[in-house]
């Protein structure tokens, strides 16, 4: 089993920036994918990010190229998605998910084994 804790969430003016964390423990060897997911009230959880613990690959979701970036702390076993220019429409709940799975569209959340409790993101203009 693994446990995702997020962190990192909180409040910030539109086109600002945030960095969020998300802290992964117990058996963490088959995990091959971490993303950021987000959910705003009323709407379907989405894709926003994933990079391949393997060989590092990265892809992001339309909507955040160019101001959102994954990293990962292999060492800490910690995956970070820093935000920048922050819009209104950033605004959600986003969750750090993990899979194991091998060629998957890594933006459906069926491909995703193991979910944190999420982190609050919350936009003022």
């Amino acid at each position: 089993v693994v446990q995702l804790v997020e962190s990192g969430g909180g409040s910030v003016q539109a086109g600002g920036s945030l960095r969020l964390s998300c802290a992964a423990s117990g058996y963490t060897n088959n995990v091959r994918y971490m993303g950021w997911f987000r959910q705003a009230p009323g709407k379907e959880r989405e894709g926003v990010a994933v990079i391949y613990i393997d060989d590092g690959d990265i892809y992001y979701a339309d909507s955040v190229k160019g101001r959102f970036t994954i990293s990962r702390d292999n060492a800490k076993n910690t995956v970070y998605l820093q935000m920048n220019s922050v819009t209104l429409e950033d605004a959600s709940m986003y969750y750090c998910a993990a899979g194991d799975r091998y060629y998957v569209s890594w933006f459906r959340t069926t491909n995703y084994k193991y979910w944190g409790q999420g982190t609050q993101v919350t936009v003022s203009s």
